[in-house]
C-alpha cells in the first residue's frame, strides 16, 4: 500500500471516530447525516479535486488536504485556500470561501477556522465533530451589542467574541490582579494559544483565576473550562472557592449562575461550564480507565511513577472529543505537567493559561516565553498584600538519607482511602528515601525531634511573629496528634482533626 493510501486509511478512521460519515462521490448523500465527508470531490476549472469535501447539515463547510506521513504541513497551507475557494456554482455552501481548512497525513493535522479574526492555522489533536460547526456556523449576529445581554450575540466564535469583551469592573480587585486580567485578555485577543500568569502565592492568584474565567464566559461565551490542579484536596478547596465567588455584574454566587464540576469519576457534566479536575485522572479519562482514589491525593509527579515511569501515548477517545474545552487553566501543577503529561493537555484544542508562583525554565518554554503577568513576592511585599518571611529549616538523619526498618519488626499501616490502620510484621527490611517521608512513610520520632528543636530555638534564636509548618500531604499528621502537647509545655493552634484542605499548621 501507498504511503498516500495508508494516511487516507488514517483520516477516514480519525473523521469516523469525530461522527462523520466518509464516503464516495456517487454514494454521496449530503442531507442524509449531521457531518459528511466526500472523497476525492472534483471542483471548478483550474482547481483540482479536493481530497475531502466537508458538509455540513446539507451545506459544504470545509476540505480536507491529505498528504502522506512526514510531509511538512505548513507549505500545504496554500493549496487548501485554492480548494476552499473553487467549489463548483450553485452547489449550496455556508460561505464563499468555505470557512474550513484542514491538513493531515493521518498523523499529524493542522486547522484554519476561517470565522475566526485574522485566521491561522493550528495542529490539532484530530478532527472536530460536525456538531462543532453547525454551532459555530449558526451562532452570531451581525453587529455590535451595547449592553451586556447581547455580546454572545457579536461573533461566531470565541476568539470572535474576545475581539469587544466589556471593561472589566475593578471593584474588590487588587491592581495587580486588575493588571493580570487585562493583560490575560489582550493576550487572547491575539489569539495567541498559552499564556503565563506568575502571582506570589498569597497575592490571590485563584481569586484572579476565577474572576476571568468568569468574564469568559459571561462575555466571551467559552463553552466549557477546565481547571487543572495537581491534588485531589485542592480540587476541593478550588470548588469551594468558585462557590463563594460573587458576581460583580448582579451579584450571583459563581455556582448559582453556571454549574461547576468537580470531577470524580470519568463523565464529564455536558451542562457544566466548569470542571475541576487532577491531571492524573484526566489522563485516565482519555484513557478509558479509572483512578484509584489514593492517585488524587498525591501529586503529578508521584502519581505519574505509580501510573507508569512515562504516560502511555494517547488517541482518540470519541467520549471525549478535543473541543471538550475551550480554556485550560493549570493551577501551580508539578513542572512534569509541562513534559511528560503535556500531551494531556496538547490533546485538546483550548488556549491554555498556566498559574504559577514560582516558574522554572520548562514552565516559561511550554507557554511559549508568553508571561502576561509577573509579580514576585518581593512586589506583593511592597504593596502591603504579603507579608516578608524567613525560611527556617530543620535538618534531621532521616530527612536527608532515609532509613530503614530490619526485618520482624512491627509496622503499622495507614489505609489513604478510610485511614483504617493495621499492624504487620515485616518478612524484609523496608528501606525508603527522604522522598518518601510524610508521604509513603511517617516517623515520629523524626516528627517529635523536630518539634522539640523548634520549641527549644523559638526564643533563643527566631522569635517568630507566626510561624507556618507547611504539611507534606493530605495524610501528613498534625503537630498535635504526633506530640502531645503537655510533653513541652507549651499549646499550639493545630486542630487535633485536621481539615481536608488544610495546608499546614501555625
Amino acid at each position: 500500500m501507498k504511503p498516500e493510501d495508508i494516511a487516507r486509511e488514517q483520516i477516514d478512521e480519525l473523521l469516523r471516530q469525530a461522527g462523520w460519515v466518509v464516503c464516495d462521490v456517487q454514494d454521496a448523500h449530503i442531507s442524509a447525516h449531521r457531518g459528511v465527508a466526500i472523497r476525492e470531490f472534483p471542483l471548478k476549472t483550474g482547481h483540482g479535486f479536493s481530497d475531502y469535501l466537508l458538509y455540513v447539515d446539507g451545506k459544504a463547510a470545509g476540505v480536507i488536504e491529505a498528504k502522506k506521513a512526514g510531509v511538512t504541513l505548513s507549505g500545504v497551507e496554500t493549496q487548501s485556500d485554492r480548494y476552499i475557494k473553487g467549489l463548483p456554482d450553485g452547489l449550496p455552501r455556508w460561505a464563499d470561501p468555505l470557512p474550513f481548512a484542514y491538513q493531515s497525513t493521518g498523523i499529524e493535522t493542522r486547522f484554519t477556522n476561517g470565522l475566526e479574526p485574522q485566521p491561522k492555522a493550528r495542529s490539532v489533536f484530530a478532527f472536530h465533530r460536525p456538531e462543532l460547526f453547525a454551532e459555530w456556523l449558526n451562532s452570531g449576529k451581525p453587529g455590535v451589542a451595547e449592553t451586556a445581554p447581547t455580546y454572545l450575540d457579536r461573533g461566531q466564535t470565541f476568539l470572535a467574541r474576545m475581539q469587544n469583551m466589556p471593561p472589566l469592573l475593578e471593584e474588590g480587585l487588587w491592581p495587580a490582579q486588575i493588571t493580570a486580567i487585562n493583560n490575560l485578555e489582550k493576550s487572547l485577543k491575539e489569539n495567541r494559544p498559552r499564556a503565563l500568569i506568575q502571582m506570589a502565592t498569597g497575592s490571590g492568584k485563584t481569586f484572579t483565576a476565577i474572576s476571568f474565567i468568569y468574564r469568559l464566559i459571561k462575555f466571551a461565551g467559552a463553552r466549557r473550562v477546565l481547571f487543572l490542579v495537581d491534588r485531589g484536596n485542592l480540587a476541593d478547596q478550588t470548588l469551594k472557592e468558585f462557590q463563594q465567588y460573587v458576581s460583580p455584574c448582579n451579584n450571583f454566587k459563581f455556582s448559582e449562575e453556571y454549574i461547576v464540576q468537580r470531577l470524580q469519576g470519568n463523565q464529564i457534566d455536558t451542562t457544566a461550564r466548569v470542571c475541576i479536575c487532577t491531571i492524573q485522572r484526566l489522563y485516565s479519562m482519555l484513557k478509558g480507565k479509572e483512578l484509584p482514589q489514593d492517585l488524587e491525593e498525591v501529586s503529578a509527579g508521584a502519581a505519574l511513577a505509580a501510573i507508569n515511569a512515562a504516560p502511555e501515548p494517547i488517541e482518540y477517545n470519541p467520549k471525549i472529543p478535543i473541543e471538550t474545552f475551550d480554556i485550560i487553566v493549570t493551577d501551580e501543577a508539578h513542572r512534569s505537567i509541562y513534559n511528560l503529561w503535556a500531551q494531556v493537555l496538547e490533546y485538546f484544542d483550548a488556549h491554555l493559561i498556566g498559574l504559577t508562583a514560582t516558574p522554572g525554565k520548562q514552565t516559561f518554554g511550554f507557554f511559549n516565553q508568553n508571561l502576561v503577568m509577573e509579580y514576585t513576592h518581593e512586589m506583593a511585599v511592597a504593596d502591603k498584600v504579603n507579608v516578608n518571611y524567613d525560611v527556617y529549616r530543620i535538618r534531621t538523619a532521616i530527612t536527608e538519607a532515609g532509613s530503614k526498618v530490619e526485618a520482624g519488626y512491627s509496622v503499622q499501616i495507614q489505609e489513604r482511602e478510610t485511614r483504617k490502620k493495621r499492624w504487620e510484621q515485616l518478612d524484609d527490611d523496608f528501606a525508603y528515601d527522604p522522598n518518601q517521608l510524610d508521604r509513603d512513610v511517617v516517623a515520629p520520632d523524626q516528627i517529635r525531634k523536630i518539634i522539640q528543636t523548634f520549641r527549644d530555638r523559638l526564643f533563643t534564636e527566631i522569635f517568630p511573629g507566626r510561624t507556618w509548618v507547611p504539611k507534606t500531604t493530605n495524610s501528613c499528621p498534625s503537630p498535635s496528634a504526633s506530640v502531645p502537647t503537655s510533653r513541652h509545655g507549651w499549646r499550639g493552634k493545630a486542630a487535633a482533626s485536621p481539615p481536608n484542605n488544610y495546608t499546614g499548621w501555625t
